[in-house]
């Protein structure tokens, strides 16, 4: 039975956990894509540094400072029929050490019909002994687009650490006119320092990243492949079921920036957001 000490510790640290949602709806207004709702609470914030032609720019910033055991974060976008949007974060998201609960990340995606979405967050980089659960869940129309890119690090590689034990699991989930076309979730608990070296985890890297890109098919990933004597990280191409995947695995955080920002400019045939490239 627990104790009144107890409860109240776990009271308390349950009363102290960042909290924080962001849920952004954006138009097309005569070919200029604009800010529909915008819902902020918590620790999440949105910006719009500036105005595009075809599209609008947002930035997410976490005045948190960083995302602790039971921390729980909460994103959606609706991007909707023939409206444009590029999102990025303001830096690279932390996620810290916890002997409690895992943090909770949920983001949700919705692209209309003949609208664009490019998802480009920077690196999440997780602390020894950091536990994070995330769900990232796709909606698109048939004729939607998408340019996403996930980076994870273990561990500060430029500090000299690494991530020894933990608990990370990604599910990831994509529907296209309805249909599920993507499916995936990647766990990883205990003493994942262990899995890394294994050839079929990642092989002694520390750093992975994932470039999702809708549509795709076989034209694109040979443009993409063109770029492979450039490459410092393992990379694998590939296309199905009518989008095109980039897969990372790298030993250090900045071969895997660098070998995304190829891949991602070569798909969107535009430049980055800008905060990529500070």
């Amino acid at each position: 039975m627990a104790t009144d000490t107890s409860l109240t510790t776990s009271q308390t640290f349950a009363a102290n956990r960042a909290v924080g949602e962001v849920a952004v709806e954006v138009r097309a207004d005569g070919g200029v894509t604009r800010r529909g709702p915008v819902h902020e609470a918590g620790s999440l914030r949105v910006r719009f540094p500036s105005p595009e032609q075809q599209g609008l720019s947002a930035v997410l910033v976490n005045t948190a400072g960083g995302v602790a055991g039971g921390d729980r974060f909460s994103i959606s976008l609706d991007v909707q029929a023939h409206a444009r949007l590029t999102l990025t974060t303001a830096a690279a998201e932390k996620v810290y050490r916890t002997h409690g609960p895992a943090a909770q990340l949920d983001i949700k995606l919705k692209v209309a019909s003949g609208g664009h979405l490019a998802w480009l967050p920077q690196e999440t980089i997780l602390f020894d002994q950091a536990r994070a659960e995330r769900r990232i869940d796709i909606e698109l129309a048939d004729d939607a687009s998408l340019l996403l890119s996930e980076m994870v690090i273990f561990g500060r590689s430029a500090m000299g650490e690494t991530m020894q034990h933990g608990r990370f699991v990604d599910r990831w989930r994509m529907r296209r006119g309805g249909k599920l076309v993507f499916a995936e979730t990647v766990r990883l608990d205990g003493d994942i320092a262990s899995l890394f070296g294994r050839p079929a985890v990642l092989n002694g890297g520390v750093a992975i990243g994932t470039a999702l890109i809708v549509p795709g098919d076989a034209a694109l990933v040979e443009r993409l492949r063109e770029a492979a004597d450039t490459f410092g990280a393992e990379v694998g191409i590939s296309a199905w079921n009518g989008f095109a995947m980039a897969r990372f695995c790298a030993q250090n955080a900045a071969r895997l920036r660098a070998d995304m920002m190829t891949i991602l400019g070569r798909a969107a045939g535009r430049a980055l957001p800008r905060l990529w490239l500070s």
